[in-house]
């Protein structure tokens, strides 16, 4: 893994390659040989939306035409003789010349490189030269109309007035952009999969059964036993989420309240499987008994949790997070040390094993005043 200059430009071409055909930020760090991290910044710095391929304009000048003037200024020739062998105007040969180091001075590569440089200036999306047609794709996204619906409909309702004509793709772009200063953030609630970036058409489906969970086992599958709390080593997880992108990973044993939090740099399921099953594979194994978990595609890994920690996963039903009783309520409890808003990413393993630790040592009501810790460790202790 490496976290120094890497974002060349062939190893970006290669990541957006990668995001656009379904890959995760996981799978794209694991091929690159990068942290998740890095990758997720980049692709949510730009809202998702791959930048579009370089080209240059079929008008622009060639290299090869390039250096057909700087052989012929070394040969002497006029602008009007360079220009009508190359079948270019005289006053573009001038403006070449005069651009990029003058009679003297002229030389192909350097000259092309510098075009290059000078065509990456900023350009004004369609939407913010037409601050109408802005205003109405605005007003159509407020009544939940899709970007292709508002399309078609400005082709129909404005026929040939091409000031009032925009493509689906752009104004995707500038609702995942923001950079383009042109819809407002808040617009992206109103689409109809909420996404907060754009995601290719077979992200949802790449390994995670076109947005459900495959092979997910109902918590109405789960034995008797576990429900009355009387044989420790059942759990209960979910995520406790701060600002996109940061979140910590909740556990909660069913019979003694006990707590264990996970950092996660990313909601991957690659990620958060593999980190689940690190820290669920030190506890003793009367304690590895069964995991309960919300309908969340942060544990569509579930099959390779269960194969690294041999727990198997329930889920619940959805909208139901009474089913997780014993975590949501530590959930609420953990926001006296993490308040909506913090950015959970901030903090260390050691740091959340800290406050855990604290948890498990305040008396709970619902265990007679007695600590998660000790009722844990009532139920591991040796037996005479």
């Amino acid at each position: 893994m490496s976290r120094g200059p890497w974002l060349t430009a062939a190893f970006k071409a290669q990541m957006w390659r990668r995001w656009q055909a379904g890959e995760t930020c996981s799978e794209i760090a694991e091929a690159l040989g990068k942290y998740p991290s890095q990758i997720h910044t980049w692709v949510h710095r730009r809202g998702g939306v791959a930048p579009l391929e370089r080209r240059r304009s079929g008008v622009a000048l060639t290299l090869l035409e390039r250096e057909e003037i700087s052989r012929s200024l070394c040969a002497g020739h006029s602008i009007r003789t360079i220009a009508q062998r190359m079948s270019r105007a005289p006053s573009s040969v001038s403006r070449e010349i005069a651009r990029h180091g003058g009679r003297g001075g002229y030389r192909a590569l350097a000259a092309d490189a510098q075009a290059w440089r000078n065509a990456r200036r900023p350009k004004a999306c369609r939407l913010a030269q037409h601050p109408t047609l802005a205003r109405t794709v605005a007003e159509k996204l407020g009544l939940k109309w899709s970007p292709q619906q508002i399309a078609g409909w400005l082709e129909r309702t404005f026929g040939n007035d091409e000031s009032m004509r925009v493509s689906h793709e752009t104004i995707y772009r500038s609702l995942f952009i923001q950079a383009r200063g042109v819809l407002k953030k808040e617009l992206l609630a109103h689409l109809r999969r909420g996404h907060s970036i754009r995601h290719a058409r077979g992200h949802s489906k790449a390994g995670q059964g076109c947005g459900s969970i495959v092979d997910a086992i109902s918590i109405g599958q789960r034995p008797a036993k576990v429900e009355d709390r009387a044989v420790p080593g059942h759990w209960e997880g979910d995520l406790l989420c701060g600002p996109p992108g940061t979140q910590i990973a909740t556990l909660v044993e069913r019979r003694s309240r006990f707590v264990m939090l996970v950092k996660l740099p990313s909601k991957d399921s690659h990620i958060v499987a593999s980190a689940l099953a690190r820290h669920v594979k030190q506890l003793p194994r009367q304690l590895r008994r069964s995991l309960t978990w919300d309908r969340g595609l942060e544990m569509a890994q579930h099959k390779r949790f269960t194969m690294a920690t041999d727990i198997k996963v329930y889920f619940c039903d959805p909208r139901s997070p009474w089913q997780r009783g014993s975590n949501e309520n530590t959930n609420g409890l953990l926001r006296q040390y993490f308040p909506k808003g913090t950015d959970l990413s901030k903090y260390s393993q050691a740091q959340l094993n800290k406050v855990a630790l604290q948890l498990n040592q305040r008396p709970r009501e619902t265990l007679r005043f007695d600590t998660p810790a000790n009722k844990l460790n009532a139920c591991v202790a040796p037996t005479g």
